[in-house]
């Protein structure tokens, strides 16, 4: 993990040839050299970008927009906004081959992911970089731990993703105070060591199952979830939820699987040495 923390001096000019491309100041104490891209899916959010954009760091690297083939100005909001902006069409649908698509075009060492109706404060990133650098494979966003919170989850979404969590927590053996959340970050490296292969929403979900199978270590970051600004989710809390459990079983099944080759494998080991 290529990861150093130096102490940033104070009113240090960002644009500094001794600074610029070596150390990357995130606060006054502290600076880290690896590059970090922000992924922000998005398909008709001309209206939430300016909120997005404006909590964003200007120490990030970059911010790669996923458009869904939006028939709005999305795409020319986001390069006014952020005129560096990398902006990639989706070829496919759903939330979860938006991340996908977006994880393939970074460049930098360190991934973000913030969603595009405004319900991420930017301003959070900092924490999720510092969880990163100081040690964790992968920086989980939650609503529930201490510190965190929300504005926009009705009473049947909350339920159902305290149980869905709480059948992770048991059959995984994670920790998790939150399972359905967005917010999320991790080094690049974590993408060869979960394979990601989901469309929807349930996306998040499968991340999180499979860093805690590929024992990385994950941190939970403290977030609070705004409402959404202008428009309605996609999200609909029966059907995605789901489609979240069919993922959790179909993991586990997977992890029974793994676990049957390898006894198999020590078996017939153990045979050859007799024979």
């Amino acid at each position: 993990m290529s990861s150093v923390l130096h102490p940033a001096t104070p009113g240090q000019d960002r644009q500094a040839p001794s600074t610029a491309g070596k150390y990357r100041p995130i606060s006054s104490h502290l600076a880290i050299t690896p590059p970090v891209s922000v992924v922000i899916p998005a398909m008709n959010e001309a209206e939430n970008l300016p909120y997005v954009f404006k909590t964003l760091p200007d120490w990030i690297h970059e911010v790669v927009l996923v458009d869904g083939n939006s028939t709005d100005a999305t795409v020319e909001v986001a390069r006014e906004l952020w005129p560096g902006v990398k902006v990639v069409g989706q070829q496919g649908r759903g939330k979860g081959d938006a991340l996908i698509t977006g994880f393939e075009a970074c460049s930098g060492d360190i991934i973000v992911m913030v969603d595009a109706d405004g319900s991420a404060d930017g301003n959070e990133i900092v924490s999720y970089v510092s969880a990163l650098v100081s040690g964790a494979d992968f920086a989980k966003g939650s609503r529930f731990a201490n510190g965190g919170g929300t504005d926009d989850m009705t009473f049947v979404r909350r339920l159902g993703n305290r149980v869905l969590c709480a059948v992770v927590n048991r059959k995984f053996g994670a920790r998790y105070t939150d399972l359905c959340y967005g917010y999320n970050a991790f080094w690049r490296h974590c993408l060869d060591k979960i394979d990601l292969d989901c469309t929807g929403f349930e996306v998040e979900t499968l991340m999180n199952i499979r860093v805690v199978k590929a024992g990385l270590r994950v941190q939970e970051i403290p977030s609070h979830e705004y409402l959404r600004i202008h428009g309605v989710s996609n999200l609909r809390a029966v059907r995605d939820g789901l489609r979240v459990l069919r993922v959790i079983i179909g993991e586990r099944s997977n992890r029974r699987a793994l676990r049957r080759g390898r006894r198999a494998r020590m078996l017939d080991g153990a045979r050859g040495e007799v024979s």
